[in-house]
């Protein structure tokens, strides 16, 4: 019987999930069944796709749309962006990453607080969580340093 969490026998598009999920959202469990469903989603996202037509890079598109969809924007790069961009001279390139995921439980009330989806890096309401963020992060600073 299949553990929830024990590896599976997965496809390309199952592989490259998980590889994405930890590079983009290391905060997110790694949930085998998840990422088995997603896998067959956009496996079969890709083969609907050729059988109507669609050339094989647009069939590709259609199917990484289907198994990315909820994670192009990453809480954790937002923050890393953050950590880098305004406390580069406060915080050395090796904790960025540590203290990035540290913070996101910290500071989960203040991403809460906007409409976060695949294309909230575009829109206006970005530059206010950015700059929240470098409050909050300013704080803790000071609070508990690096």
């Amino acid at each position: 019987m299949k553990q929830k969490n024990q590896p599976a026998v997965l496809s390309y598009y199952g592989l490259y999930l998980l590889q994405y999920l930890k590079e983009n959202h290391p905060d997110k469990p790694s949930d085998a069944d998840f990422i088995a469903v997603r896998d067959e989603l956009a496996s079969d996202t890709f083969e609907q796709a050729r059988l109507v037509g669609y050339p094989v890079e647009g069939a590709q598109e259609l199917a990484m749309q289907a198994l990315l969809k909820g994670f192009h924007f990453s809480e954790y790069h937002t923050l890393a962006d953050v950590l880098e961009s305004e406390f580069a001279d406060t915080v050395p390139p090796e904790k960025i990453q540590p203290l990035a995921l540290k913070l996101l439980s910290k500071f989960k009330e203040i991403f809460s607080g906007y409409p976060l989806s695949d294309d909230f890096a575009r829109s206006p309401e970005y530059d206010n969580l950015y700059t929240e963020l470098t409050g909050a992060v300013a704080i803790h600073i000071d609070e508990y340093g690096v």
